[in-house]
């Protein structure tokens, strides 16, 4: 009977008999032999009494009820030895049933990230746009994770924008990464869609469903065999079930150089700026060291195994200074400077955010930037590329500027 808990649950707190507030239920009337204890118990957030506002002091109770408040009782400080021996494996199912929902809440986490983007072309129009994504992470076990992300991109003026208002007029939310990230023996595998940035992504920048597999430490060997994804993402495909790219690489650290090398094969695969390229094959490799405090050197050479373009050689590099870089910390900054010469051959779907003449034999050129951090999770990035075509008298100058919001 719940009398009895309440003559128990009063003890056990030492309620006198004043009230110290004003007791919440309905069918315990001021005057009522109970209603000093149930008041205080009320007040103490050890009994919580039914949704339609009733103490209900003469309905039976299950023992899991009975358990639930005695936990609360007992988290108030309450001494409760002899209810806790009684009610000892309801409490401890209920212990159970806390940890698991505590853990689940832990295991699933949503962050995100608001961006505005302005860019300016010397040979083409302006474009403004607003991209907000949001992160999904989940915890399957100690060894497997999950992320997604969800996307969209409003066009304000020009450009094209992923993910952009549709005919309809309709925004987009789309789910453009969904993959899983775990260990199989002494490999990390991360099995899905993600976009792939390989080293600096001078090479490769694209959206992929496939396996990617790395093993070591000091040394670390890894490879990767997908499907080119299409759709809203970053790369469209010929429209053949057979397109297919795969990439084998190395990084280790020889004394104070980070150094790697990769290999890529593309086969029936179109980029998001060039024509159709099938079958090809870039090589490249990579060096990176601090030569000064806060000032990084890196070095990228790469190479084809066919002209597709003959107007242009089949290697290139990239060479680039970095000095500190934006964090966490207000009025922290970062600032980067570049200088490329990348014919089409060497390349598959670079990343940068330059003119690269994919149709005029590739580019060559440089760029500034910095990062900046505004606010606290606000930070600034503002870019200067100018480049020039390999194979034709073409040139363009872009700035980037962009504002991003983390959360």
């Amino acid at each position: 009977m719940k009398k009895s808990l309440v003559l128990a649950m009063a003890m056990a707190l030492g309620v006198t008999a004043s009230a110290y507030a004003a007791n919440p239920f309905s069918d315990v009337p001021a005057g009522h032999w109970a209603y000093d204890s149930v008041a205080k118990l009320a007040a103490a957030g050890v009994v919580d009494g039914y949704a339609d506002g009733a103490f209900d002091g003469d309905k039976l109770m299950t023992r899991y009820e009975m358990a639930q408040i005695v936990a609360k009782a007992m988290a108030k400080g309450a001494d409760c030895d002899k209810l806790a021996a009684e009610f000892a494996d309801e409490l401890d199912n209920l212990g159970v049933r806390v940890a698991k929902l505590e853990k689940a809440a832990d295991a699933v986490k949503i962050s995100g990230q608001f961006r505005a983007r302005y860019i300016t072309r010397d040979k083409g129009d302006d474009a403004f746009d607003l991209r907000t994504r949001l992160w999904v992470t989940g915890q399957i076990n100690d060894d497997w994770t999950y992320t997604g992300m969800l996307q969209n991109t409003q066009t304000v003026h020009g450009g094209d924008g992923v993910n952009s208002k549709d005919e309809a007029g309709d925004d987009k939310v789309e789910l453009i990464r969904a993959y899983l990230n775990g260990k199989v023996g002494g490999m990390d595998v991360q099995a899905g869609r993600w976009d792939e940035v390989t080293s600096s992504g001078a090479v490769l920048d694209l959206y992929v469903d496939g396996v990617k597999v790395a093993y070591g430490d000091d040394v670390k060997v890894w490879g990767l065999a997908a499907k080119g994804a299409g759709g809203d993402c970053a790369l469209d495909v010929n429209e053949k079930s057979s397109d297919r790219v795969y990439i084998a690489g190395v990084e280790t650290k020889v004394g104070v150089v980070d150094a790697y090398a990769n290999y890529f094969k593309a086969d029936g695969i179109v980029g998001e700026y060039q024509q159709a390229t099938y079958d090809q094959e870039v090589y490249n490799v990579g060096l990176g060291m601090n030569v000064a405090k806060d000032l990084r050197l890196t070095y990228e050479y790469m190479w084809g195994d066919k002209k597709y373009d003959d107007r242009v050689s089949k290697d290139g590099y990239i060479v680039g200074l970095n000095y500190k870089g934006a964090g966490d910390e207000v009025g922290s900054y970062g600032l980067h400077a570049f200088y490329y010469d990348q014919p089409v051959n060497a390349f598959i779907s670079p990343t940068f955010d330059l003119t690269n003449f994919a149709a005029e034999g590739g580019y060559e050129g440089w760029s500034v930037g910095v990062d900046y951090a505004v606010a606290k999770n606000v930070l600034l990035c503002v870019n200067y590329y100018d480049t020039e075509a390999k194979a034709t008298s073409s040139d363009d100058e872009v700035i980037y500027s962009e504002l991003y919001f983390s959360f």
